[in-house]
């Protein structure tokens, strides 16, 4: 049956692996031996750029609506949480494979410079979300002139 697992290489680590899987399975019957996705939780990929006029984050959020993450600047720090909703079935007959993760997500970068959190933008679409984070104005020195007293 082709398609149903995405397809490597098996490795000599691959092949001890179902080698032991197969022992266990002649001493002990069926035992499922836990994957490499068990037990993780969901955390966003993400991307933070510099440019010239402030930093863009790019966040891998597949699966979740706008209203269910939160974007935060507290100070010099962005903060993103959420939660992507547990979509599995209990019932796992006819599981091949099983490797998304769900769970709550806390995302939290320290910036180098304080940003200008009036003209802070974050956008979704088609799973990622973008957040925009203008660098404030550097001051212009003003010359104060000193009059005589």
């Amino acid at each position: 049956m082709y398609g149903l697992i995405p397809f490597a290489r098996e490795t000599s680590l691959g092949r001890v692996y179902r080698d032991f899987d197969d022992l266990i399975s002649r001493v002990f019957g069926e035992v499922e031996l836990p994957t490499v996705w068990e037990g993780k939780e969901f955390v966003p990929a993400v991307d933070l750029k510099e440019t010239d006029k402030g930093y863009e984050l790019s966040a891998e959020v597949p699966g979740l609506k706008p209203e269910e993450i939160e974007v935060s600047l507290h100070g010099d720090v962005l903060v993103i949480t959420g939660e992507k909703k547990n979509e599995r079935i209990e019932d796992k007959e006819g599981y091949h494979l099983e490797e998304r993760t769900y769970g709550s997500f806390y995302r939290s970068f320290r910036l180098p410079e304080e940003v200008d959190s009036e003209k802070l933008e974050a956008v979704h679409k088609d799973g990622v979300l973008r957040v925009t984070l203008p660098k404030c104005e550097k001051p212009v020195p003003k010359e104060i002139e000193v009059k005589k007293g």
